[in-house]
């Protein structure tokens, strides 16, 4: 299978003007981003829809395997809410590699505050490596 970065995802994607715009970077923990959620992403009452609480996970997983040179479309995201996220909280990101076998990618993938640590949600995650192209200017 073959893919196409286009810039236009809605959660990692530049050129998309709706979407999420969340910079994954490696670092000594996997590939780590920063977010807080606007008032848009409401679910109950000051609170961020669990929905894109799965989505921060499974950009996180994917971006963990891109950094370690795996990338793959996501085949299973399994994802546990420890607390509901917070309108406008600020949070950290982070997604890492557990392991690769052949075309498959195992990796983990978690949300907490960014200022006490606390754990919002986390995640696993099975992917299928895939043949990945980025047009230029998509970056």
């Amino acid at each position: 299978m073959e893919v196409l970065f286009d810039g236009h995802c809605f959660g990692c994607g530049p050129l998309n003007e709706e979407g999420l715009r969340l910079k994954f970077v490696p670092g000594p923990d996997g590939s780590v981003a920063e977010f807080a959620a606007p008032q848009r992403y409401q679910s109950w009452s000051g609170m961020a829809h669990g929905g894109l609480v799965a989505l921060l996970l499974d950009e996180a997983v994917g971006w963990a395997a891109w950094h370690a040179g795996h990338p793959g479309v996501t085949g299973r995201l399994q994802v546990s809410y420890r607390r509901p996220m917070k309108l406008g909280e600020p949070v950290r990101v982070v997604g890492k590699v557990e392991n690769v076998r052949r075309t498959l990618v195992y990796a983990s993938a978690y949300v907490e505050n960014r200022d006490d640590g606390s754990r919002i949600a986390d995640a696993t995650a099975t992917l299928m490596m895939t043949d990945t192209k980025v047009e230029v200017g998509a970056q």
